[in-house]
């Protein structure tokens, strides 16, 4: 039996509804030390920012606003689900 190791995971249903994809990524991943206040503006309008942010949690996510929330900020999130 052949598996095809290029293929890529399907896009999860929750992307093609959250204002991101309407958007662009530009906000999303900012160059470093630029703010992510924009993008946080639009998560807090989107109705798919907790399967983002559950998303993010659960594939580790190590760049860009996801969410709502900042590199930094899943971080720490994480360490308190740890902990």
């Amino acid at each position: 039996m052949h598996f095809d190791t290029t293929a890529t995971e399907p896009e999860p249903a929750w992307r093609e509804q959250a204002l991101c994809a309407q958007t662009g990524p530009d906000f999303f991943f900012p160059e470093p030390g630029s703010s992510v206040r924009e993008a946080k503006r639009i998560c807090r309008l989107c109705d798919m920012r907790p399967a983002c942010l559950a998303y993010a949690i659960d594939n580790d996510e190590r760049f860009g606003v996801w969410g709502g929330l900042s590199e930094k900020e899943r971080q720490s999130l994480r360490r308190e689900r740890a902990a």
